[in-house]
């Protein structure tokens, strides 16, 4: 099973972010990665839909014999994963906004989050953010457009830049030290943010901590690939190709599909 790939999934070409990290820390492995732009943004859609689209790309993932589930997508992560845990024996990888390490972290005592509504409105966001909360200013933004723009390519569009100065005025006025990413699609945006806010603000995602995290179920379940390979990476996705590829940024082919 070792050398069975890792499925990951998301709304569209967000979590390609979540891939990179991924393939930096474990090159060994082969992956998978499924973006279900046509449906994108998740954020948007009832907790029932997002239930049901994870659903049916887990079922995708399976099929191409995946030994490992990431849920490269906060929205899906927070309303779904639940569900899936429940229902699938393969273990699942979630994504949620890294609100631990900002509150833990602030000098300021008051950070910002920028996420779909889907994601700041399920019980898993209002749990963890009730724990890490006390004493600490959280400025809450959803960040409607921006998965929109970024499954166009409109990263560094008049419109981005203008939602983006809309967003994080408050959050600049606010003293926030800290700007949480909760969607994957945002650290794209990362130039962009780092031009607008105050140089004093860290920016945090989650990328790196699920990297970390998938190689550690993959140790403990003894499914970690040592064989030496050439790895082999599949993308695919139920809509236009041509951002994802220029996201990748490399020599890699997107597979377009109906599904």
């Amino acid at each position: 099973m070792s050398t069975q790939p890792i499925g990951i999934f998301d709304s569209g070409v967000g979590g390609t972010s979540i891939w990179k990290e991924i393939n930096l820390l474990l090159p060994n492995e082969n992956t998978v990665y499924l973006a279900d732009s046509k449906n994108a943004p998740y954020g948007l859609k009832t907790k029932s839909e997002i239930i049901d689209l994870s659903i049916k790309n887990t079922e995708y993932l399976l099929k191409k014999n995946c030994k490992i589930i990431v849920v490269a997508c906060n929205t899906a992560t927070t309303n779904a994963i639940k569900v899936l845990r429940e229902n699938y024996q393969i273990p699942f990888i979630g994504i949620e906004p890294a609100i631990k390490p900002a509150s833990l972290n602030t000098q300021t005592k008051a950070i910002g989050i920028l996420a779909t509504k889907g994601t700041l409105s399920s019980e898993l966001f209002h749990k963890t953010t009730n724990l890490y909360s006390s004493g600490i200013t959280i400025i809450e933004q959803v960040g409607n457009g921006l998965v929109e723009l970024i499954e166009r390519g409109e990263i560094q569009s008049e419109a981005m830049k203008s939602l983006l100065k809309t967003y994080l005025q408050p959050m600049i006025e606010a003293n926030i030290d800290y700007l949480v990413l909760g969607c994957t699609h945002y650290p794209y945006l990362m130039p962009l943010l780092l031009e607008i806010l105050p140089k004093h603000v860290k920016i945090i995602d989650s990328g790196e901590a699920v990297a970390r995290q998938t190689k550690f179920i993959l140790e403990t379940k003894q499914l970690l690939n040592k064989i030496p390979i050439s790895a082999n990476y599949e993308f695919y996705s139920n809509a236009d190709t041509s951002v994802m590829k220029t996201l990748l940024n490399g020599d890699y082919t997107v597979e377009q599909l109906d599904f």
